[in-house]
């Protein structure tokens, strides 16, 4: 399989889940701009299908396909398809999550940190377990993971969601471990506050928050990346404090 050159994901395939809308959206439209067929995963097939939309009035090939990554016979369909349809993956962005700030850990409910834990942790699990033996019958691929400074920091009432993200970053060194001998490359992503829906922002100025695309370009720069190195963490802050 042919690494991707700096200008051009010709040929590849992505899958991209949470890519409705906000950061999933941004990074499908980028990959896609740079030649890749993009496959958008999402539980609401509504705005798959408008993402889809922009970016075949964009000159890219992009498909939606339901899936929740919390049900892994859900993620395992998603895999069964892509290898049907498309034959390969080069690209795999587990970027679905929900947020989960609504207090203190003692005050939550457990179906809040059910949910929290179950999307941000377990389905990149299975995900990774759905689409990485297609990478190593391939030897080639890229695992980007989605995680936040949250996973970083202390996050107070906002604790079932700094434990799914620390739990990410480590599952993503760990895994990355596991599959550079097969050539695969497993990178995390942790930005800041984002300007999306998945939390109120409270307080923050929208105008210096990092937006969408600034996710979208450093998952391109980490997939068009030469073969021989890989970066296996990206903290992402805005310019100006927002």
């Amino acid at each position: 399989m042919e690494q991707p050159n700096k200008a051009s994901l010709t040929g590849q395939v992505a899958v991209i889940t949470g890519a409705g809308r906000g950061i999933g959206a941004a990074i499908a439209a980028k990959i896609a701009g740079l030649g890749a067929a993009v496959v958008l995963c999402g539980r609401t097939r509504g705005p798959l299908a408008a993402t889809a939309e922009v970016i075949s009035k964009a000159g890219g090939r992009a498909q939606a396909f339901e899936c929740d990554v919390t049900d892994r016979r859900s993620v395992e369909a998603l895999a069964a398809h892509v290898d049907q349809t498309l034959g390969r993956i080069d690209i795999l962005v587990n970027n679905a999550g929900v947020g989960g700030f609504g207090g203190p850990l003692h005050q939550l409910a457990p179906q809040s940190w059910d949910q929290v834990l179950n999307t941000n942790l377990r389905g990149v699990y299975y995900c990774i377990r759905a689409f990485a033996p297609m990478m190593i019958g391939a030897r080639a691929g890229h695992i980007i993971n989605i995680s936040s400074l949250a996973g970083k920091n202390a996050l107070p009432n906002g604790a079932a969601y700094a434990a799914s993200k620390w739990g990410l970053n480590g599952l993503s060194y760990s895994v990355a471990e596991e599959l550079r001998v097969h050539n695969i490359r497993v990178s995390v992503v942790c930005p800041g506050s984002v300007d999306t829906e998945l939390s109120p922002h409270a307080g923050k100025d929208k105008a210096k928050m990092l937006q969408p695309e600034d996710v979208a370009h450093t998952v391109a720069m980490l997939v068009t990346q030469a073969p021989q190195s890989f970066v296996s963490e990206i903290l992402l802050r805005p310019t100006q404090k927002p």
